[in-house]
């Protein structure tokens, strides 16, 4: 399957800004580009800006966030208490089974997880279990500060022990003027990984066209070259 996994350090560490910028980009390039968070907590929290998934389908420059997460759950917590709570069983290979179905032929797969890759789903299966489940590559969006080399370098180690294929580090959002801190936590976690470590500034007012900027950034070709 043609398509990436955006997975994050932890919660807050910036994957619905890395998706949006990376579906941006593809879009802006005429790919065909199916856009999931398969699983969405938080719905009943009140919130300044844009939820995640309102934030994907500004990305692709749609009006309407349907079909982007199939399973929304009020509570902000994780998403195998909230679907306890809901009497949800949630299954990886189940969830993977739909969003590969959904697939167009011939076009990519972008899937935003939830929190980091081992956030449990269920009692017995975790993020991970559905990176897995999919087969995609996978991006890790990151913070720059003080913090991010351990943190990093466990997400890149739990996805390589169980075979995902890491191509991309994107840390965010990086300033203009980046410390000293900043710029060796990048080269380090570089050397250490072995995987490149790209960067997309802060957007302080969302619109697709910001997020095709900050895409633009990115090494596109090297995560899907194109056709």
């Amino acid at each position: 399957m043609r398509g990436l996994f955006v997975t994050g350090t932890d919660t807050g560490a910036g994957k619905s800004y890395v998706t949006a910028s990376i579906a941006a980009a593809l879009t802006a390039r005429g790919e065909q580009l199916l856009v999931r968070k398969p699983l969405l907590t938080g719905m009943d929290d009140p919130s300044e800006g844009l939820r995640d998934d309102e934030l994907l389908a500004l990305a692709i420059g749609s009006s309407s966030t349907a079909g982007i997460s199939k399973r929304k759950f009020g509570p902000a917590v994780s998403p195998h208490l909230a679907a306890a709570e809901a009497g949800v069983q949630l299954d990886a290979s189940e969830i993977a089974a739909e969003l590969l179905a959904e697939t167009v032929a011939g076009g990519s797969l972008l899937v935003e997880g939830v929190g980091g890759l081992l956030v449990p789903i269920s009692q017995t299966e975790s993020v991970r279990d559905l990176a897995t489940a999919l087969g995609l590559a996978v991006v890790v969006a990151a913070r720059p500060g003080l913090g991010t080399i351990s943190h990093t370098l466990l997400t890149v180690e739990s996805a390589r022990s169980v075979g995902l294929e890491v191509k991309l580090i994107v840390f965010g959002p990086w300033p203009d003027s980046p410390t000293a801190l900043e710029l060796d936590n990048r080269a380090t976690v570089a050397r250490i990984s072995g995987i490149e470590v790209a960067t997309i500034p802060e957007i302080r007012e969302p619109s697709q066209a910001a997020f095709a900027e900050a895409g633009s950034g990115l090494p596109i070709d090297s995560l899907l070259p194109s056709r």
